[in-house]
């Protein structure tokens, strides 16, 4: 295994915009990935995410904000300082209209770069990608949900 990237593809049935709205603002994050989500959908913002009784907390850092076709966001930071220049994890989501839908391209990059030893680097990415593998079906259930809902 490279522990390279993740990439996971999810098809939702509701629209490019509402797809962008449920990854790129606090009060939906909070619904479908972690716990509680602090931060302005905007490039460069500074914010966090919760998850438990703010057992973990990640600071993170809006890199595009390119509504409604694209959202990204740097995270886990050494020290969890958000630097613009210090190695870290960045999340990707790219939105694609698809029929009546929008096909959601998630990646996440930087797993090498962050300097880990290898078993530090397997331990993260094999975490992520798990990780991944429930909450990209959560953020199609709860968009889906909102979707119908409106």
């Amino acid at each position: 295994m490279e522990f390279g990237s993740i990439e996971r593809e999810i098809h939702i049935e509701a629209s490019p915009e509402v797809v962008y709205e449920v990854v790129s603002s606090p009060e939906h994050v909070s619904e479908w990935w972690s716990d509680e989500a602090d931060f302005k959908p905007e490039e460069g913002a500074v914010g966090e995410l919760a998850w438990g009784d703010r057992e973990h907390v990640a600071v993170m850092r809006v890199v595009t904000a390119d509504p409604p076709r694209l959202f990204a966001f740097r995270w886990c930071y050494p020290d969890n300082v958000a630097d613009e220049v210090a190695d870290s994890l960045l999340v990707t989501f790219e939105l694609i209209p698809s029929g009546t839908g929008t096909l959601v391209k998630l990646t996440e990059t930087g797993f090498r770069e962050m300097g880990w030893e290898a078993a530090k680097l397997e331990e993260v990415y094999l975490d992520h990608s798990t990780g991944w593998d429930k909450f990209v079906p959560q953020l199609g259930e709860y968009t889906t949900r909102l979707a119908s809902a409106k």
